[in-house]
């Protein structure tokens, strides 16, 4: 692996740094969906330390924002716990789960935008649960030209549908998609 990689985007550098810099505090929505999987929403700084997303507050560690400036929020799949959803800082409803060797891929409706949860907890499709989500766990970037075209599992679903269909033939996938 490298010591320093370079994420590009239409010939410009996007974000330089080492990997772990890049994947925990991507500079914009898209090096946040490249580097990895990212659930990436739209909020607002309401101080140094606290984030709006959903009309909740959440703690975070990101500083020196403007007060009330329009933000992007990066939350990975794995920074996301699953709890009763009587105690979850956000409630949501189950709508896909995959099941992928070490861990499941969990897909939740809050408020009509779909987060992916990868965890080892296993909840039913349809099933109402709240999470939680540690201030190291939110990252704040600020709005760019990338900002609102990531991070939103719907795109996603017919995705995982296929996937879970065993009937469906490869020729039949192949078909399909000539004819989109």
């Amino acid at each position: 692996m490298s010591d320093t990689v370079v994420v590009m985007d239409g010939g410009k550098i996007q974000q330089i740094g080492t990997p772990e810099d890049i994947y925990n505090e991507p500079k914009n929505a898209f090096v946040a969906d490249f580097i990895g999987e990212s659930n990436i929403l739209d909020g607002i700084m309401r101080a140094d330390g606290v984030v709006e997303i959903f009309n909740r507050k959440f703690q975070c560690l990101d500083k020196g924002f403007e007060k009330d400036e329009p933000v992007d929020v990066v939350i990975r799949p794995e920074d996301v716990d699953i709890v009763p959803e009587d105690h979850g800082q956000l409630k949501g409803t189950v709508t896909s789960v995959t099941f992928k060797g070490v861990h499941y891929d969990t897909i939740v409706d809050f408020y009509g935008f779909k987060w992916l949860i990868q965890t080892t907890d296993f909840c039913p499709v349809d099933s109402r649960i709240g999470i939680k989500i540690d201030p190291d766990g939110i990252h704040v970037m600020k709005k760019s030209q990338y900002s609102g075209m990531f991070g939103d599992y719907s795109s996603y679903s017919e995705e995982y549908d296929e996937i879970g269909d065993a009937t469906l033939e490869p020729e039949e996938e192949e078909e399909e998609r000539d004819e989109e």
